[in-house]
């Protein structure tokens, strides 16, 4: 079977990096192609993938649109010359849901962002299928399939994380010390448009900085005060980082549940809501999200406070990752058969769905 991959996102070669791998050694041939947006075409390199670039990302909804056409004539060129039988796309990917229309070749996309309203008007008419987790609370349609499950446990999950304590040293760090992950996004992303999250960061990093050592990950370049605080590791080694971590705060949300998924206990300030941020709340009690404008960033340092408070936090956090882990599946697992059995996977699973609902 040939497959292609198109990564739009740094989050999405973390996404399909397992199923990858899988798929090549059960003697499948996978084709990978890549938009040059921040960290991605590092992460592409430190995991040995070949791949081919498409295009870059803009930070802007116009220049997006003028380089929507470019990226899609390099696809469909590429796509042309590898003949794949599926092409695979991570949240958000219109390259792969058009040039699935243009060609005739099956399409799905992975997708877990509710409010990417551009996007889902962009995509969803033309991709073949859109796979979600359960706790996406938008109904897309006959091509929805859901799963129960999370992004970043198709990374995280422990058949195929494991946390590197080498890490702590690398960052500067003791093994016991308590310290603090904050990150900030860049807000260049269609969906981003008008949302914010932390405003006043040096307050807000000072006032934590009194519980525990405070440790800066961010998007864009930071202000000349803050930058004594970025972490100093690889990129790829910041889910390490993470899992051993007291407490992670951040405007973005796939790095919140990878927190928490890690068992580590997440504050999302953000504007925006998701699916699985409010379920990993209200279920699992591993993340905390602020989205009011008018009370967020005090709301979130008040909560901050009183978790950095509790010297059990840690302990707490990774009891509550083991009922989370025992509730939900092995997302790559899924991926794989989902893949390699297209489209009588697809038929099997909307059977299964069926039969739970008769029962």
């Amino acid at each position: 079977m040939k497959v292609l991959f198109n990564f739009c996102h740094p989050a999405h070669i973390h996404l399909f990096k397992n199923a990858i791998k899988i798929l090549q050694n059960n003697g499948n041939q996978c084709k990978l192609t890549s938009v040059s947006k921040e960290v991605s075409l590092h992460l592409l390199n430190i995991y040995n993938f070949p791949y081919e670039v498409v295009g870059d990302a803009k930070p802007s909804l116009f220049k997006k649109a003028i380089e929507l056409p470019k990226i899609e004539l390099k696809l469909y060129r590429i796509i042309r010359k590898f003949k794949p039988d599926l092409l695979i796309g991570g949240t958000g990917n219109v390259y792969i849901a058009h040039l699935s229309k243009i060609t005739g070749i099956p399409s799905i996309i992975f997708d877990d962002t509710e409010h990417a309203k551009i996007d889902h008007l962009l995509m969803n008419s033309f991709a073949s299928l859109i796979v979600t987790p359960t706790c996406f609370y938008k109904d897309l349609g006959k091509k929805q399939l859901r799963y129960n499950g999370y992004h970043e446990l198709a990374y995280l999950h422990p058949n195929y994380f494991k946390p590197n304590p080498k890490v702590l040293d690398e960052a500067g760090l003791g093994k016991d010390e308590k310290f603090i992950i904050i990150r900030f996004v860049s807000w260049t992303a269609t969906h981003d448009v008008g949302q914010y999250g932390i405003c006043n960061k040096l307050d807000f990093v000072k006032e934590l900085e009194k519980y525990a050592r405070v440790i800066i990950t961010s998007e864009g370049e930071l202000p000349e005060e803050l930058k004594k605080y970025r972490l100093k590791i690889s990129p790829e080694k910041l889910h390490d980082l993470l899992y051993y971590a007291s407490l992670y705060i951040g405007e973005g949300a796939t790095t919140a549940s990878e927190a928490a998924v890690l068992g580590t206990h997440a504050i999302y300030i953000n504007t925006l809501r998701l699916g699985y941020t409010n379920e990993q709340e209200e279920k699992y009690d591993l993340l905390y999200n602020f989205s009011d404008r008018k009370v967020m960033e005090r709301e979130a340092l008040n909560k901050a406070i009183e978790l950095l408070k509790n010297d059990n936090l840690r302990e707490e956090g990774k009891r509550k990752r083991e009922r989370l882990l025992q509730e939900k599946i092995d997302v790559t697992g899924f991926m794989v058969w989902l893949i390699e059995n297209y489209p009588e996977s697809l038929k099997e699973a909307k059977k299964i769905k069926m039969s739970e609902i008769d029962s």
